[in-house]
C-alpha cells in the first residue's frame, strides 16, 4: 500500500515551464508575477504551483518571505510546487512528492460553469505537526469541492515546516539577525494571503470575502493568524479543525531542537548553517523531525499568552468556526507502531506532565480520571483529547464570543473503520474535501450524504458567516447555552456537552500541556513500580526510550 501511495504521488511531479507561443487564454490568469496557464478537467480549471513569494534560497534561507517580483512572463501552472523539506511518512502523502527549500507555491481551483464575479475564497493550510505535509497530498485536491460548490474559489498553500520553518536560531552565533526563524511558516502563510488579496480577482474571487481553514497544524495556524497584527484584514473568517492556539511552544521548549541541530550539523554559527547544502539539510531534518517545533510564543509575532487577544476582543471582526474529534489521540496508535507503544508512551508522558502540576491541580486531574470509563491508560488518553484538543478549542470560542466575536463549535463523532481509531484526528478530511475515496484515515469511502452536508456547512460559513443549512440550524456558541453541532451520521445540536470535563480541566489550560516529547524523563513512578529487579529496570528503561522515539514521530 505504501509503495502504491508513493508511486501515485511521485508520478504527479513535474516542472512548470515558460510558455512559448500561443496558449488558451480562457484557462489563463494574469497575476502580478506572471501569466499562469491552468489545466481543464471537465468543468474545473486548476492552477498548480503558482509562486506567492520569492523562493527562500541562498541568502533568503531562514529569512521572512519576500514579495514576488512583477513579471509579464507566461508560465504553465500544471504541477504542484515542491513539498517542503520533511521525512517521508506513510500517513503524510505530501512527503512522497519532490521536496526542496523552494516550496512557497499555491494552487487555485475554479469551476468554469460559474462565471459570477466576486466569488467567496477559501484558503486551506495543511496539517502535519508543523513538520510534515504538502499541497500535493491527494486528500487536498480541490476538484470535488468546487465541482459541487461552483461559486467557491479554493486555494491550497505550501509553507516552510520543520527545520526550515520553525527553528530558533538565537542559540547560534549570528542568530540575532534571524529573529523570524521560529515562526517562518506562519509568516509564509501571511505572505500567501497578501498575494491572494492582490491577485485573486483575476480568478474570479472576492478579496473582501476570504475564509482561511486548516486541520491540525493548519487548524493551529488559522487560530493564530487572527491574533497577529500584520495579518489583519487579509481574511474575514476562520475554520479551525482539530487545532487551536494551544499548539504552540515556549522559547524554552524550542531550545532542545536548536541544541540538537548544533550537535547534528556541527555548526556553531548561522553562517556555518548557511553553508550546508539542501541535501545536508534533508538528512539532518530526518533526525530532527522527531523533535520538530511548533510556532513559538516569542512575544514578538505570537503573544506569550495566545488566548489574550481573544479575551481582549482583538479578534472580534473575524467569524470563527472551530471543532475537534471525539477520539483525537487514537490516531497515534498507528503512528507509533501499535497499541503497546501507544499505551506505554501515554503512561510515561502523563507522569511527566503531572510533575508540573500543584497538589490542587492534580486533584482536578484525579477527579477527571475517576469520572471516565475504561482502563487507566484509556482514561489518560481521554485526558489528552480534552486538554490538548477539545478544551482549548472551546476556550478559544468562548473568549471570542464573550468579547464581541461570532463563534460556532462542532464535535465530530463519525468514526473510522480502522481498528481502534474511532473518531480520530484527521478522520473528517475526506468529508470536508469531498474526496470520498481517500481512505487513509476513514478506512472506507466516506459517506456521500454526510460529506455533502459537511461541505455545505463549510461553504455556507464562507459565504455568509453562518454554517446553517436548509435543514439544520447551527446555533452560535455562547454562554451559558454552549451550543455545539455534533457531527454524527445525522448532525444535531447539543448544549454544554461534557460539563464535568470542562469544569475539572479548564483551569489547567494555562499550564500549556502540549504534544512535546523532547524533554521527557523516563524516571517516573510507572517505570519504577513496574521494575522489580535491576534487569527489569534496565529492560523497561530501554523499552521506554524506544517507545518515546516512536512517539516523537507524532504529527498534529
Amino acid at each position: 500500500m505504501t509503495e502504491e501511495a508513493k508511486k501515485r504521488v511521485r508520478d504527479t511531479y513535474g516542472v512548470n515551464r515558460l510558455v512559448e507561443g500561443d496558449y488558451d487564454q480562457s484557462l489563463s490568469a494574469k497575476c502580478e508575477n506572471g501569466v499562469f496557464v491552468g489545466q481543464k478537467s471537465d468543468n474545473i480549471c486548476v492552477f498548480r504551483g503558482i509562486p506567492f513569494a520569492e523562493q527562500p534560497l541562498g541568502e533568503l534561507r531562514w529569512k521572512a518571505p519576500q514579495p514576488v517580483k512583477s513579471s509579464e512572463a507566461v508560465w504553465q501552472a500544471y504541477y504542484n510546487g515542491k513539498s517542503p523539506i520533511q521525512t517521508e511518512w506513510p500517513t503524510e502523502l505530501g512527503s512522497y512528492y519532490r521536496q526542496g527549500e523552494d516550496c512557497l507555491y499555491l494552487n487555485v481551483w475554479k469551476n468554469l460553469d460559474d462565471n459570477t464575479p466576486d466569488k467567496p475564497v477559501m484558503v486551506f493550510f495543511h496539517g502535519g505537526s508543523y513538520g510534515w505535509g504538502g499541497t500535493a497530498d491527494p486528500m487536498y485536491d480541490g476538484k470535488n469541492f468546487v465541482r459541487t460548490h461552483p461559486d467557491i474559489i479554493l486555494v491550497t498553500v505550501g509553507y516552510r515546516i520543520g527545520l526550515m520553518g520553525f527553528v530558533d536560531l538565537s542559540y547560534f552565533e549570528g542568530g540575532e539577525d534571524y529573529p523570524d526563524a521560529p515562526n517562518l511558516g506562519i509568516l509564509d502563510q501571511i505572505e500567501a494571503l497578501r498575494w491572494v488579496q492582490r491577485n485573486i480577482r483575476v480568478f474570479g474571487g472576492d478579496p473582501q470575502n476570504v475564509t482561511i481553514f486548516g486541520e491540525s497544524a493548519g487548524g493551529g495556524s488559522v487560530s493564530l493568524l487572527p491574533i497577529i497584527p500584520c495579518a489583519k484584514g487579509l481574511f474575514h473568517r476562520v475554520i479551525a479543525e482539530s487545532g487551536s492556539v494551544a499548539l504552540t511552544f515556549s522559547k524554552e521548549e524550542c531550545r532542545d531542537f536548536s541544541e540538537r541541530l548544533k550537535q547534528l550539523s556541527g555548526a556553531k554559527s548561522v553562517a556555518q548553517l548557511l553553508n550546508l547544502s539542501e541535501y545536508d539539510l534533508m538528512r539532518i531534518n530526518e533526525q530532527l523531525n522527531e523533535y520538530n517545533c511548533f510556532p513559538q510564543r516569542d512575544g514578538r509575532l505570537i503573544p506569550l499568552d495566545p488566548y489574550q487577544p481573544y479575551e481582549k476582543g482583538e479578534t472580534a471582526d473575524v467569524d470563527i468556526l472551530i471543532g475537534t474529534n471525539a477520539e483525537e489521540t487514537n490516531y497515534w496508535i498507528g503512528e507509533v507502531g501499535g497499541i503497546i507503544p501507544f499505551s506505554l508512551g501515554t503512561l510515561i508522558k502523563f507522569e511527566n506532565d503531572m510533575k508540573k502540576l500543584s497538589a490542587s491541580e492534580k486533584k482536578l486531574v484525579n477527579g477527571f480520571l475517576s469520572l471516565e470509563k475504561g482502563t487507566r491508560v484509556w482514561r489518560m488518553v481521554r485526558f489528552y483529547d480534552e486538554l490538548m484538543f477539545r478544551l482549548p478549542a472551546v476556550e478559544q470560542a468562548r473568549l471570542h464570543s464573550q468579547n464581541g466575536g461570532k463563534a460556532y463549535v462542532y464535535y465530530w463523532t463519525v468514526p473510522s473503520v480502522l481498528p481502534m481509531y474511532k473518531a480520530c484526528h484527521a478522520v473528517e478530511l475526506a468529508y470536508v474535501f469531498g474526496n470520498l475515496e481517500e481512505t487513509i484515515y476513514t478506512g472506507e469511502p466516506a459517506d456521500k450524504e454526510l460529506a455533502a452536508t459537511v461541505m455545505q456547512m463549510w461553504t455556507n460559513f464562507a459565504r455568509t458567516g453562518d454554517p446553517s443549512t436548509d435543514s439544520l440550524t447551527w446555533e452560535r456558541y455562547r454562554e451559558p447555552e454552549r451550543a455545539v453541532m455534533v457531527m454524527a451520521r445525522r448532525p444535531h445540536i447539543k448544549h454544554d456537552i461534557f460539563p464535568a470535563r470542562r469544569k475539572l480541566l479548564s483551569p489547567l489550560l494555562r499550564r500549556r500541556i502540549n504534544p512535546s516529547y523532547a524533554l521527557l524523563d523516563y524516571n517516573v513512578p510507572f517505570i519504577r513500580k513496574a521494575a522489580g529487579t535491576l534487569a527489569l529496570t534496565v529492560g523497561l528503561a530501554a523499552a521506554a526510550v524506544w517507545v518515546i522515539k516512536k512517539i516523537r514521530k507524532n504529527r498534529y
